[in-house]
C-alpha cells in the first residue's frame, strides 16, 4: 500500500499535532513554568526531545513535502508516548507499510493463541500451519504432516517451511509444481523481509539458503516480490493422490510477525473432493 501523497502528509501533520497537545511538560520531564499558555507540549520541545531541528519538525506539522525516516518516526513515537498502533499508523502514512512491527498487547500470548488454532483444527482433513517472518514452522495440525512431511521429527533448525520446500526430496515429491511453488514462496518471502531491514538472522538465513539451493540464490537475486495472497497449490497426497488446495494466508496485528496458512479443497478436472 502506498502513502497517499498530500493527503497522507496532511493527516500526519494533524496526527502529530493532536498527540503533542495531549501531553504535558511533566509527562516528559520538563518544567511547566508559571506563564505557560500553550496546551500540551510546544513544537520546539518535541523537536529537541526527538533530536530534530525545530524548523524541520514545524514543517512536519505543516504538511510540507518532506519524508521523515524510520528513525525519526520511531523517535517521535517515543517522545510523544505513542502506542504501537499509533506508531504503525505513522509508518503507513509515510512509508505505506509498517517497518519492524512490534507485538501488540493481547489477552493471551501469541503462542497460546496459535496453539489453540491447531487444537481446534486437529481433526481437519486439510493442513493448517503457522510460520513467522523467518518461515519457521511454529505450529501445525496433524493434517499438515499428512499432506507435507513429518515436521515434528525434524531438528528444530530444519523446521523451516522455505528450507523444507527448497531442499527436501519429500517436497519435490509432494509439490507437483515444485519449481513454480518454490519461486512463489521466495518472492513472497522477499516482500516480507522488506519489513525487517536490520534483522541479522534474516541476512544469515538468506546466505544459508543461497548455499543450500542454487534455485534460491538465482531467484533471490532477481528481486521478484509478491504479497501473501490466496493461490492454488497442487499436492500429491500419499494415499489420496493428486489434489488441488487453495492456500489462504491469514494475519492479525496481534500475532505479527506470525501468520496462519489454511488450506481449502478445490475440485478440478483430475481431482475428487475428499
Amino acid at each position: 500500500m502506498a502513502p497517499a501523497g498530500d493527503a497522507a502528509r496532511d493527516e500526519l501533520a494533524r496526527f502529530l499535532k493532536s498527540r503533542r497537545k495531549r501531553l504535558t511538560p511533566g509527562d516528559v520531564g520538563l518544567p511547566a513554568g508559571p506563564h505557560r499558555r500553550t496546551r500540551g507540549l510546544r513544537r520546539e520541545e518535541v523537536a529537541v526531545l526527538a533530536g530534530l531541528s525545530p524548523t524541520w519538525y514545524t514543517y512536519l506539522e505543516q504538511g510540507r513535502h518532506i519524508r521523515p525516516s524510520l528513525e525519526v518516526l520511531n523517535s517521535l513515537a517515543k517522545v510523544l508516548r505513542l502506542s504501537e498502533d499509533e506508531r504503525r499508523y505513522m509508518h503507513i502514512l509515510v512509508h505505506g507499510k509498517v517497518i519492524n512491527p512490534q507485538p501488540l498487547d493481547m489477552a493471551a500470548p501469541v503462542d497460546e493463541v496459535l496453539g489453540q488454532l491447531m487444537v481446534i483444527t486437529e481433526h481437519s482433513l486439510y493442513p493448517v500451519y503457522a510460520t513467522n517472518q523467518y518461515c519457521d514452522l511454529i505450529a501445525w495440525n496433524p493434517a499438515a504432516e499428512e499432506w507435507y512431511d513429518d515436521f515434528g521429527a525434524m531438528a528444530p533448525h530444519e523446521r523451516n517451511f522455505l528450507r523444507w520446500v527448497l531442499t527436501s526430496p519429500v517436497a519435490r515429491e509432494r509439490l507437483v509444481d515444485w519449481e513454480k511453488d518454490c519461486h512463489d514462496l521466495v518472492a513472497r518471502w522477499h516482500a516480507e523481509v522488506g519489513r525487517w531491514p536490520q534483522d541479522g538472522r534474516i541476512v544469515a538465513l538468506v546466505d544459508e539458503l543461497s548455499r543450500l539451493s542454487p534455485h534460491f540464490a538465482r531467484w533471490w537475486d532477481e528481486h521478484e516480490v509478491r504479497e501473501h495472497r490466496i493461490r492454488l497449490r497442487r499436492i500429491l497426497h500419499p494415499t489420496l493422490g493428486l489434489r488441488t488446495l487453495r492456500i489462504v494466508p491469514m494475519y492479525a496485528p496481534e500475532t505479527e510477525p506470525s501468520g496462519v496458512v489454511f488450506h481449502l479443497p478445490v475440485a478440478d478436472e483430475g481431482d475428487q473432493p475428499i
